[in-house]
């Protein structure tokens, strides 16, 4: 646990006691503060009073005495409205932060030479696999690893700082509003697109919490950015020194998906604000010595216009998408201090994130991908279109939009499997695109989907794939995605379907 200093003999009120509310109030006491506890759980209001916190409805509580409001980041900070307890922390002067402000004061209030190396994570989709590949290639290169935030394990339930250890923190758009001083020595942004709209107050609100990440970082921090989609090229064009990872087509290879090695890292010495951080002024120079730049070309990644790695050889990391996240990944672990080779064989033996464009087990000719991750339709998009044919299962809560975003991708779509509250109205939206089936609920479409894929894989003498990739939050039928995941693999399992082997990709 991480203890957290600068509130000794001082009333906290916490509110919020998931993951990150009670590991806060551990780590709360733990520096000399005395935490105050809500939640409109009872269950949740028992374990805290099991641990011997003070529990004390905070509608009610004299405010004047609390020196700050930890606020769960699932409760709105600003819309559709502040929460009760923000409104209460305003009228009497109260900050109001979360716990990865709580982890950012407890490491800046270490002596320098005490202090770890942090590199945080945000963005629309490819977070928490970014999240993952980074800890896993700095983990098989033997450094001291702490994998944690909106990503496992709370921020401040991981191990004590030391100065050989390096946190790898996976930070949301909620998690981000609720800071102020949080600034990683290496930032990443791997895109954004619409999400959590309604939490943010549109796009503008929505684009600028994710841009705080690069707000407080120190001298000498660096920035890495996907820069395929406006809004995350607009956070560039506000930074001095960023690099740009982009996934485009090759002006000599139109058609693959590549990384402009065109584009190399940037530092404005100058920091000129009329620049276009985009283009190549020539006062622009490498933000970090050893890396000019990051590509993909003909399915290698590139540094420079020298061959790295050949991605096609990392099993775990099919895509588009997977390769800015590789990408990611590999200039996040180069800026830290690891070599070519050692973020290369982490890269190639990254044994992938559950959830996310998983392969949970084969039957057959057919191939099982667990993508219950994908909450929204960018994210569905991406899981898509690394299948030339699918035999697809979506569905749950809808967001904003339906599944329209997905129509360029319907002809690879060989028959929808659709559950949950959203199955008629993406039926609807689907339309005569593709054979479409109401199954309901995950075991129908599992069950559904294997026979259907495995006669097509018969008749044709193909491989085929059935995945799971919602395009729709879980919360209809789930507590969360992980949960619906896990019913997928194992109404798959309960087919008789078998477990992949994972083989060292660098042998």
């Amino acid at each position: 646990m991480i203890t957290v200093p600068g509130f000794e003999g001082r009333r906290v009120a916490v509110f919020g006691l998931g993951r990150s509310g009670l590991t806060a109030a551990r780590a709360l006491r733990a520096g000399g503060a005395e935490p105050v506890l809500w939640d409109d759980s009872l269950s949740s209001r028992l374990q805290a009073e099991a641990e011997g916190f003070a529990v004390e409805d905070l509608s009610r509580a004299d405010w004047s005495g609390f020196a700050a409001l930890i606020l769960s980041p699932g409760a709105p900070l600003t819309h559709p409205s502040p929460h009760w307890t923000v409104q209460m922390a305003k009228d009497a002067g109260v900050r109001v932060m979360g716990d990865i402000e709580l982890f950012a004061r407890a490491v800046s209030a270490l002596a320098e030479v005490e202090r770890p190396k942090v590199i945080a994570i945000t963005g629309t989709n490819g977070k928490s696999t970014t999240t993952a590949l980074i800890g896993w290639v700095l983990r098989q290169a033997g450094r001291t690893v702490h994998v944690g935030g909106n990503i496992g394990i709370g921020v401040l339930a991981l191990p004590e700082p030391t100065p050989d250890a390096i946190y790898v923190i996976e930070v949301s758009s909620y998690q981000l509003d609720l800071t102020s001083r949080f600034g990683p020595d290496v930032a990443v942004l791997t895109n954004i697109s619409p999400d959590h709209l309604d939490r943010h107050g549109g796009m503008a609100g929505y684009v600028a919490a994710k841009r705080r990440i690069f707000q407080e970082q120190p001298p000498g921090g660096v920035a890495v950015i996907g820069v395929d989609d406006p809004y995350s090229q607009g956070v560039a064009r506000g930074l001095t020194a960023f690099i740009p990872i982009r996934i485009s087509a090759h002006p000599r290879e139109s058609g693959d998906p590549v990384l402009s090695s065109e584009t190399p890292a940037f530092q404005d010495q100058r920091a000129a604000p009329e620049a276009d951080p985009l283009q190549h002024p020539k006062n622009w120079v490498p933000a970090f010595a050893g890396m000019s730049g990051v590509g993909l070309r003909g399915g290698w990644l590139m540094d420079g216009d020298e061959r790295i790695a050949d991605l096609s050889r990392a099993a775990s990391l099919p895509g588009r998408h997977n390769a800015q996240n590789a990408a990611c990944a590999y200039a996040a672990v180069r800026a830290v201090g690891l070599t070519r080779e050692e973020a290369v064989h982490g890269l190639l033996t990254f044994p992938g994130l559950a959830h996310r464009m998983e392969p949970v087990a084969s039957l057959g000719r057919v191939a099982f991908i667990n993508d219950s991750k994908a909450t929204n339709t960018d994210a569905a998009k991406q899981a898509l279109a690394s299948y030339p044919r699918v035999w697809w299962i979506a569905g749950g809560r809808a967001k904003d939009g339906g599944v329209a975003d997905l129509f360029s991708l319907f002809p690879r779509i060989a028959h929808a499997y659709l559950i949950g509250e959203a199955a008629d109205a993406f039926a609807a939206e689907i339309d005569d695109a593709a054979p479409v089936s109401l199954c309901g609920d995950m075991q129908s479409a599992v069950t559904a989907a294997a026979r259907d894929a495995a006669e097509w894989a018969e008749a044709n003498n193909e491989d085929a794939v059935v995945l799971l990739s919602p395009a729709a939050a879980s919360f209809d039928q789930y507590p969360d995605f992980e949960a619906r995941g896990e019913a997928f693999r194992a109404a798959v399992l309960g087919l008789g379907a078998a477990p992949p082997v994972i083989e060292d990709a660098a042998s």
